[in-house]
């Protein structure tokens, strides 16, 4: 029988490539470097599979250079880059790796909220600098965290992980906007769901964790900004285009807001020029699954989709169940 022909568009953490050498001949692109769209097209062509990252823009005319691909295992969560009505069309699986980052996204979520509210970046550079001269009643003075209100958009996996550590271990209110309200949650954690408007007015800390969809983009912009409280912190960890950049940048410099603190942008991996200058924001390069043990997960994950559907199972966190069906 002959064995399927996979193309990955990166190297991988772990040891999840030698297990899919077992199964598949593997086509690994030795490269970290982001991948052109030539060599996505010509990678592609005489494979049954397709490895790609979450920053891999895979539309039509990729998946018409070959017409026997079968399935795109994409190694990331969001899958926005991938034309999934594309994909159906064609009768192409896509998959995902949900679940392995949720941790590790909200343990960074937490910390980017502690070091924007703290000034901690500023406050490292500020002494590496050799500006400290002694400690002063007004110097660096922050926000507090402990007992304040959590706005959190978006309830799923990492947005729930983020509420779990912030009102267990810090003690915060939680508000949250969500397509529905989520009983059980709302119990246990004392909880309110609040349309987008009223959480923006309420939250002294506002964490995104929604997918990147029309009605998402730029969610948060200079409305958004106008009335949220002046001592505000706004945390992205979804997607850059959640928020309108140019108006964020506008409400910090003129300190409408008192920090934001974001690990993705609007066209990565562009570093937001209008942003550079300002002191109340951290900017981090999307790590929020940057952990050795997460993105061996995700590896692992991402190659027993390409495995299991190849063996006639049904893969797991299929992205378009309408194909199955097919």
């Amino acid at each position: 029988m002959t064995r399927p022909k996979v193309f990955v568009t990166r190297p991988l953490p772990g040891n999840a490539l030698i297990e899919l050498r077992k199964h598949c001949d593997v086509d690994l692109r030795e490269t970290e470097s982001i991948i052109s769209r030539d060599e996505l097209i010509a990678g592609v062509k005489g494979k049954d599979a397709l490895l790609c990252i979450l920053t891999d823009p895979v539309d039509s005319e990729v998946m018409d250079a070959n017409k026997n691909l079968r399935i795109i295992s994409n190694y990331g969560v969001g899958f926005d880059k991938i034309d999934i009505e594309a994909a159906t069309k064609r009768g192409i699986l896509v998959t995902n790796t949900p679940g392995a980052l949720t941790e590790t996204t909200a343990d960074l979520a937490l910390g980017m909220m502690i070091a924007a509210s703290r000034r901690i970046v500023e406050g490292d550079k500020f002494t590496r600098e050799c500006r400290f001269e002694g400690w002063g009643p007004s110097m660096m003075l922050g926000v507090d965290l402990y007992g304040k209100t959590l706005g959190i958009v978006g309830l799923g996996r990492i947005g729930k992980a983020v509420a779990q550590r912030a009102a267990k271990g810090f003690g915060m209110k939680i508000i949250y906007n969500d397509p529905k309200v989520q009983a059980d949650f709302d119990k246990e954690y004392g909880a309110k769901w609040a349309d987008l408007d009223e959480l923006v007015r309420q939250s002294d800390f506002i964490s995104i964790h929604v997918p990147l969809t029309p009605k998402t983009r730029r969610m948060f912009g200079e409305k958004q900004f106008h009335m949220m409280k002046k001592t505000a912190v706004l945390v992205n960890t979804s997607r850059g285009a959640v928020v309108d950049q140019v108006a964020l940048s506008k409400a910090l410099k003129s300190h409408r807001i008192f920090a934001a603190a974001l690990d993705v942008y609007e066209d990565e991996p562009r570093c937001p020029v209008e942003l550079i200058p300002l002191q109340n924001v951290i900017m981090l390069p999307h790590i929020g699954s940057a952990s050795l043990e997460t993105r061996t997960k995700m590896a692992d994950l991402a190659v027993h989709a390409i495995i299991d559907y190849f063996a006639g199972k049904g893969p797991a966190n299929v992205v378009n169940k309408d194909v199955l069906k097919k």
